[in-house]
């Protein structure tokens, strides 16, 4: 009878994933196996193809792909980015102790929202993972930056829910089953291309929310953080800090088991958005905040210039922190002027600048060192850089001793003096000055801080010394002058004697091989020696790791305090930064002001100014107070129009933000939102064209500038025909000149220019200089008020590359239609002021006309003839005023 065929699915091995498997089906498994992270089934295909990987057959009919274990961060950071959710199924028992199948455990789980290792993360912004909740009309929601442990709390209209994710970088979203696919929260993660990921709904139940945010902070109630127990951010919060615990922990079943590891989370802090100055994604986009337009590279970018550039910020904290102003520009005056204070006195106080930079240098990412510290994922290095940049907070205190604008932040750290100088103190002089990256092999703890571990080390450094010590002696003593005492891998140590001399072998060696001209031997002595060297270094590596462990556990024990000083050492490595740029860059402190102006003398765009150098040409603007507010912006293509309304606008964030701005002097009213309609962009997947897209977001414009705003407007209108578009650009005009928004409007539609006369007061024509010469086009790139009278398209055509002959049949088509525009101007009746605008008369359609073109006059009967005439004139007649 034949014996039935096992199922090569049915190993302890295999019995042992599945399981994993069950617990987390969401995730693909990384299972560690020996000195390989493997993965079986489904997960080794989908990520042999994502990744790259070999796929290979563990026992016949089961795909296997694997990654070394030392390269795990890599392909976690491939994987994540891939779009996988990631579980780290690791070996908690040595193999050598296993009596059966090594026990095993998921030790993490990895999203896009949770990474915190520092080859996982960028450093100039935060990696955010974020619940969100709909609320009758309203989405509130709560966001964690895993890898720092702050934790914000925010609300937003179902509209304008993207644009808070975009502003808080947010890489994962959290929302009840049943909402991933459809409705606003699914609708701005597709829109962000976001990950998004469902949770139970009874998680975001108020109670059972409630429950979980008690657990979390050890608290009866949330009071003590501003909120109430029945506050709409309590559920996404509650539900939030649940699914943390549940990717951190390695029990499931009691995600609260190991609370401890998210010990890092800050309390929750509402997002003050009536004080934010409000800058939309679409903005972020448009200003290149961020990212280019084109290449989506951070080179380029206004954030470049201080995370990149040659002032650029000394911390990764820093870095952040400066992304995080530029997307969020303050509102409050106050607090805006006290930014500018402290930047003022880092600029005309070289010596205080300087004395900052050079204690802020050695400072590392505390923030995110202290986030792995309270996750137990804090390496020996890691432990060195944090103790090092703690160590830094005296001299930082005592810089800012006698520096007015930074009191408080004097005061803060003096307090933290106490208590963060001693556990620096400790950490450096326990540990080696090159700490190695991991403790597999030992190698952190410095000699004579322990005795035990010296012991160890020293069993190991003197066995040679030893040995001959005892050969020498084993030699006197046996008078066996042919004796020596050895090592191999395979018998360990030996005393090993020549035939001939093997006789006279005491009674206390023990024979252990024989070998062709000699004999070796064991004696209890040696034996003992061999016991405690082979020992000694498994020894040494344990008390390294335990007095490790001590350490970081006396680290953790200060971990607010450690929070802390992150935080002042962002803030002022951020203010340093704008300091260091104002001074290098000429830039000048702005006045602010409750009044809508903008005025600005002698500005420049911050990043085209660099990498233009001498040839870039500075502008002036003046939008003031009682004056026009409405600027349209005539002149030829490649002239610097967008240019020029991009960069007043890219001043007056930076001025918001805190920061000095490019220009000689600016005076700049207070804005509630920054708003931009630029460039051509489609949204294809959601069904709207390119016209759509520029209507839509001009619309958002329309219906939420007030007087306090800032508008640039480029070429709006221009995504459809000629008549459709100038008609919408006069009338988007006359709209935000009635609402008195500061607004740049650039334009080609020369015929906009004739508003300056019909709203008197309220709009100012200026144009871009440009010159002809020898049928060439030389750009001055100056702006002046006026208005253009041609935008040289076909020069700027031929600039491009477009052939010769294309160029030339150009120019006899416009000659042509401008010798018929001419000859309609010349048949075309005067107008009086309420009649439409000479454009709309040479071209506009009328009833009677049409009528008549589609009457068939040879078919016509005079009684019908005499009918259609009467009809014509009664008509007339009706729609006369």
């Amino acid at each position: 009878m034949a014996t039935a065929r096992k199922d090569p699915r049915d190993t302890p091995a295999m019995r042992q994933f599945r399981a994993f498997k069950q617990q987390h089906p969401e995730c693909v498994l990384f299972f560690r196996m020996g000195d390989f992270y493997e993965m079986f089934d489904d997960d080794a295909v989908r990520l042999s193809r994502a990744l790259g990987l070999t796929l290979t057959q563990r026992t016949q009919g089961i795909p296997m792909a694997g990654v070394p274990y030392h390269q795990l961060d890599t392909y976690l950071r491939r994987a994540v980015d891939a779009g996988f959710r990631v579980a780290i199924v690791d070996q908690v028992q040595d193999p050598k102790d296993a009596k059966g199948i090594v026990e095993r455990r998921v030790t993490r789980v990895i999203t896009p929202g949770t990474l915190v290792d520092e080859s996982l993360v960028r450093d100039e912004a935060a990696t955010r993972i974020a619940c969100c909740a709909l609320e009758e009309n309203t989405i509130t929601g709560a966001a964690c930056d895993l890898s720092t442990g702050e934790v914000i709390l925010f609300s937003a209209h179902p509209r304008t829910l993207a644009d808070a994710l975009a502003r808080l970088s947010v890489a994962e979203v959290l929302c009840a089953e049943g909402t991933e696919e459809t409705g606003p929260i699914a609708d701005a993660c597709a829109e962000l291309d976001i990950a998004i990921t469902p949770r139970p709904a009874w998680q975001l139940r108020p109670d059972e929310a409630l429950q979980a945010v008690r657990n979390h902070y050890k608290i009866a109630s949330p009071a003590g953080f501003g909120l109430e127990p029945t506050d709409p951010e309590i559920p996404p919060l509650g539900a939030l800090l649940r699914a943390l615990a549940e990717t951190q922990t390695s029990d499931p079943d009691d995600p609260y088991a190991t609370g401890a590891a998210l010990d890092h989370l800050r309390p929750p802090v509402r997002e003050r958005t009536d004080s934010a100055c409000i800058v939309d994604r679409i903005s972020l986009r448009a200003l290149e905040i961020e990212r280019t337009i084109r290449d989506q590279q951070i080179e380029g970018s206004l954030l470049a210039l201080f995370v990149r550039g040659p002032a650029a910020c000394r911390t990764p904290m820093g870095k952040r922190l400066v992304r995080d102003w530029l997307c969020s520009p303050l509102a409050d005056r106050a607090r805006i002027e006290s930014r500018h204070a402290r930047v003022e006195q880092l600029a005309f106080d070289e010596t205080l600048a300087e004395h900052l930079l050079d204690a802020l240098e050695p400072v590392q990412d505390v923030a995110r060192l202290a986030g792995r510290l309270a996750l137990a994922r804090l390496s020996p290095r890691d432990l060195v850089a944090l103790a090092r940049s703690i160590a830094q907070l005296p001299a930082l205190a005592d810089t800012l001793a006698d520096a007015r604008a930074f009191s408080d932040a004097h005061a803060h750290l003096d307090a933290l003096r106490t208590s963060l100088e001693p556990l620096a103190h400790t950490i450096t002089t326990s540990c080696v000055e090159d700490p190695p990256p991991h403790l597999r092999e030992g190698g952190l703890i410095a000699d004579a801080v322990d005795p035990e571990l010296d012991e160890a080390r020293s069993l190991q450094r003197d066995a040679a010394s030893w040995l001959a010590d005892y050969q020498a002696r084993l030699i006197r003593e046996h008078d066996l002058p042919s004796l020596k005492v050895g090592y191999n891998k395979v018998f360990g140590y030996y005393i090993e004697l020549p035939s001939a001399q093997a006789r006279r072998a005491p009674a206390a060696f023990t024979r252990k091989q024989t070998l062709k001209n000699a004999e070796r031997y064991i004696t209890p002595e040696l034996k003992d020696f061999e016991d405690r060297v082979q020992t000694a270094q498994a020894r040494a590596i344990q008390r390294e790791q335990q007095i490790f462990e001590d350490l970081c556990a006396q680290a953790r024990d200060h971990l607010p305090r450690i929070q802390d000083f992150a935080h002042i050492a962002a803030e002022l490595d951020a203010l340093l930064c704008f300091a260091r740029y104002a001074r290098m860059r000429r830039w000048t402190r702005p006045t602010m002001t409750d009044e809508p102006v903008l005025r600005i003398t002698d500005g420049r765009h911050p990043v085209l100014e660099q990498t233009l150098a001498a040839s870039f040409v500075a502008n002036d603007l003046d939008l003031p107070d009682a004056g026009p507010r409405l600027a349209l912006i005539t002149g030829p293509n490649m002239a610097g129009k967008s240019t020029y309304i991009r960069q007043n606008a890219l001043v007056t964030l930076l001025a918001h933000a805190g920061s000095f701005v490019p220009a000689s002097e600016a005076t700049i009213g207070i804005c509630d939102r920054i708003f931009t309609r630029v460039g051509a962009d489609d949204a294809l997947h959601r069904g709207q064209s390119t016209f759509m897209v520029e209507m839509a977001e001009t619309a958002n414009i329309l219906n939420n500038a007030t007087e306090r705003s800032l508008v640039i407007l480029d070429e709006i209108g221009r995504g459809t025909s000629t008549l459709d578009g100038l008609s919408l650009a006069w009338a988007i005009a006359e709209r935000l000149a009635a609402t008195a928004c500061r607004t740049l409007f650039a334009t080609h539609y020369h015929e906009l220019t004739e508003l300056e006369e019909r709203l008197e007061g309220r709009v100012r024509n200026l144009r871009v200089l440009a010159r002809e010469f020898e049928d060439q086009i030389i750009f001055l790139h100056r702006i002046e008020p006026g208005r253009a009278d041609q935008s040289y398209g076909i020069q700027v055509a031929r600039l491009a590359g477009i052939p010769d002959p294309v160029v030339r049949r150009a120019r006899e088509i416009l000659a042509s239609l401008r010798v018929h525009e001419t000859q309609l101007q010349a048949t075309t009746p005067p107008q009086t002021p309420t009649d439409q605008l000479p454009l709309f008369t040479e071209y506009i359609r009328h009833p009677a006309i049409d009528r008549l073109r589609e009457t068939k006059l040879e078919s016509l009967t005079p009684l019908q003839a005499f009918d259609l005439l009467r009809d014509l004139k009664q008509e007339a007649e009706n729609n006369s005023p």
